[in-house]
């Protein structure tokens, strides 16, 4: 039995991906803020039009995004990508891309930013680990639902 055949047989329902070289199943929760948590994606028209600029980010950078939200003042996703791929270059690649298209796109909103500065330097990137996908799926889903000025409901 070669190797896909027996990750395919011992993992089941995972979401494995094959390439010419190798084989992987990474996944990543990927969390940033815009700066100084400006609420800066405040209508339908600005949400969309950022989710369309991550999609297309995400495409042309071999990156699987499986589920995203845009906030007002963050943006969380659920995404895989080849291990060929430096995590932080993968960021750099979002953040850095997103904000040039969305300054063309919005340039009214740099007034709202000190420092004409659309995200914070900042990130948060997690593998799974020992929390499952799904949860992970079911947390990014259910933020807009959740979400309270920054804070989540108590």
């Amino acid at each position: 039995m070669n190797i896909s055949g027996y990750i395919s047989t011992k993992l089941g329902k995972r979401m494995i991906k094959y390439e010419r070289t190798n084989v992987y199943d990474f996944n990543f929760q990927l969390v940033w803020t815009t700066k100084y948590r400006k609420k800066i994606f405040t209508t339908e028209k600005q949400v969309d039009a950022m989710k369309a600029i991550l999609k297309k980010i995400a495409e042309r950078n071999s990156v699987e995004l499986s589920h995203m939200e845009v906030m007002p003042d963050q943006v969380q996703m659920v995404i895989s990508f080849p291990p060929k791929s430096a995590p932080s270059s993968i960021v750099k690649a979002f953040k850095g891309g997103s904000a040039k298209q969305w300054f063309i796109q919005f340039p009214q909103t740099k007034k709202l930013l000190w420092g004409g500065h659309l995200w914070s330097p900042s990130f948060f990137m997690s593998t799974f680990g020992n929390t499952s996908k799904e949860t992970i799926i079911q947390y990014v889903d259910s933020q807009l639902d959740q979400y309270n000025g920054g804070r989540s409901k108590r």
